[in-house]
């Protein structure tokens, strides 16, 4: 059986951290930021973890 390939989509938005969390990009972070207060800009820059519930999946689809 051939290896499996891993989902394009999901290599370019998620990264898995050290200890096997998987990390994200924030939305609403890429246009329309005049309007944005600056702590709210600052806070969209920085990454955040995915919701554990939605893990396994995502995991899969880098792994696979």
């Amino acid at each position: 059986m051939p290896k499996l390939k891993s989902k394009s989509g999901a290599k370019k938005r998620f990264k898995l951290t050290g200890t096997g969390r998987v990390k994200r990009k924030h939305a609403f972070h890429n246009h329309i930021l005049t309007k944005k207060s600056k702590q709210r800009k600052r806070v969209l820059g920085q990454f955040a973890l995915v919701h554990p519930s939605d893990e396994r999946a995502i995991k899969e689809m880098l792994l696979a």
